[in-house]
């Protein structure tokens, strides 16, 4: 999988001594690879965070690192370990199928709301979100194409007007990142393609505001995403441990 996190001797900059707009700017840029690097896949379930190694791969202390982890932490991608550092969430195959549930009942109920109160302007941003998607299929770039489909779902949701179904949706939605993410590698051609056709199906009903329709397409995206993680997972089972 494709690792976001620089190489050694590709230091992120430290800010200037009393800047809060760069240590802020410091905060997000380390906040962002790390996120991708775990969503990614690049550490094991269940695995401890190597804090050490990020340090250096990254050029920080362990300070803003840690600052990282405590919202990585929030967002149910890690734990914390009182005193022995953090380690990768590790969900067990029910506790999938219940998040995949609620989350394709948040989105089903998002794509409804959005139909009553989307702007034109708001469809024209997503249309080209979903061409930019496009363009990352076509090239085969799984982390481009991850990247974008999850502000296409985070628009819907935020065009739904409702504070509270986005606050829900942001809940969940980091618990299940990393395996949204890894459910694309099921079946990898025929599961992309799928989800592909499926975005246009998305983005037609969106534009007709067809409500009821986009509601139930976005819960059986959601579905079978679930069904592709749930395979992804199995099949990841079933390799040596050397894989």
């Amino acid at each position: 999988m494709k690792s976001t996190i620089p190489e050694a001797g590709t230091p992120i900059a430290e800010p200037a001594a009393g800047s809060d707009r760069q240590e802020a700017s410091l905060h997000g840029e380390i906040l962002l690879r790390l996120r991708d690097y775990v969503v990614e896949g690049n550490i094991p379930e269940g695995a401890r965070v190597p804090e050490r190694q990020l340090c250096e791969m990254l050029g920080i202390s362990r300070t803003p690192l840690r600052e990282a982890l405590k919202v990585l932490a929030a967002e149910g991608l890690i734990e914390l370990l009182p005193n022995r550092g953090a380690r990768v969430r590790q969900l067990s195959e029910r506790d999938l199928e219940e998040l995949f549930d609620v989350m394709a009942g948040l989105e089903s109920l998002a794509g409804r709301l959005a139909c009553e109160a989307i702007t034109d302007e708001e469809i024209s941003a997503i249309e080209q979100l979903h061409y930019e998607m496009y363009g990352h299929y076509l090239h085969r770039d799984m982390h481009g194409y991850f990247q974008v489909n999850q502000r296409i779902h985070e628009s819907i949701v935020a065009a739904a007007r409702n504070e509270t179904l986005k606050t829900a949706y942001g809940n969940f939605a980091g618990r299940i990142r990393r395996v949204r993410y890894s459910a694309n590698f099921a079946r990898k051609r025929q599961r992309w393609a799928e989800a592909m056709r499926e975005h246009e199906a998305i983005l037609d009903a969106l534009r007709r505001r067809a409500g009821s329709e986009l509601s139930d397409i976005l819960f059986q995206h959601l579905r079978n995403k679930r069904a592709a993680a749930m395979e992804h997972l199995s099949e990841a089972g079933a390799e040596p441990a050397a894989t």
